[in-house]
């Protein structure tokens, strides 16, 4: 949003989004932007932040009273940060038309003045994914992940532009050709169930799974490879959609060393 003075030692750090990325650098937030379920984030050590409102919606008032000495988030904000700014130095990232999550940790880092604690949790990723190339031997190039969720009301594959997408084009591994897009996802109809199809499949449902039943009832889905081979596993969707994250990052790899590895031993 322009240039902004930050602190050299910020200790009170509001985030109204990557919560999980300010921890990984070694900072508490005292406020982070929350969920129905509760603060915005997969990690345990959240105790103690404050509710300062949802990610599209911060509550300005919370984050006075808690006399921020640094506000980060997403420019999603952009239409408070004359008021946010007001209140601290914020730095807003640049979204843009993709899910660079990388480049937005690089922001929050610099901002935070965390650039070495960066590059050594990114060469740790890094490292992961050399290593479980090296134990993927041939299936790299051989196994294509699909990657669906179910929703209320949506039944969805995600491509190669979606968070989860990145990491599994950073392994090296293939996408079925419904999937091999560059951009984020697509809605599907039943009809179209056999894009889902895979060498393994990772899915995602709410907890109401009403469109999971009303697709994995149809007659198509058994008729899926990747069903009839038992390769559907379920993992979590915030980590695979929407925390964007390197603690998100490296939940998704715990995913494909899990049932890629261990569960083909």
């Amino acid at each position: 949003m322009g240039e902004t003075c930050v602190p050299l030692n910020p200790q009170r750090v509001i985030a109204l989004s990557l919560v999980d990325n300010v921890i990984a650098l070694g900072i508490k937030p005292i406020g982070a932007t929350f969920i129905e379920t509760g603060i915005d984030s997969l990690l345990p050590q959240t105790t103690q932040i404050a509710n300062i409102g949802t990610r599209t919606q911060p509550n300005l008032e919370s984050i006075l009273r808690l006399k921020p000495d640094l506000i980060l988030g997403l420019d999603w904000n952009e239409v408070s940060y004359t008021q946010l700014s007001q209140i601290a130095p914020t730095v807003l990232v640049e979204s843009g038309d993709t899910l660079d999550w990388k480049r937005w940790f690089k922001v929050y880092a610099e901002a935070l003045g965390k650039t070495q604690e960066a590059d050594k949790i990114m060469a740790a990723y890094q490292q992961r994914i050399a290593d479980l190339q090296k134990q993927l031997g041939n299936r790299l190039s051989t196994t294509q992940v699909s990657v669906v969720s179910f929703w209320a009301d949506t039944a969805r594959i995600y491509l190669k532009q979606s968070f989860s997408g990145q990491i599994i084009n950073d392994v090296g591994l293939s996408r079925p050709d419904a999937q091999n897009k560059q951009t984020v996802n697509e809605n599907l109809s039943l009809e179209l169930i056999p894009q889902m199809d895979g060498d393994v499949m990772f899915l995602m449902a709410d907890s109401s799974a009403s469109k999971l039943t009303e697709f994995t009832n149809h007659p198509l889905w058994s008729q899926l490879k990747v069903v009839q081979q038992r390769r559907v596993y379920e993992v979590d969707g915030e980590a695979w959609i929407s925390q964007w994250t390197t603690v998100a990052a490296n939940r998704v790899l715990d995913d494909l060393y899990n049932y890629l590895i261990d569960e083909w031993k």
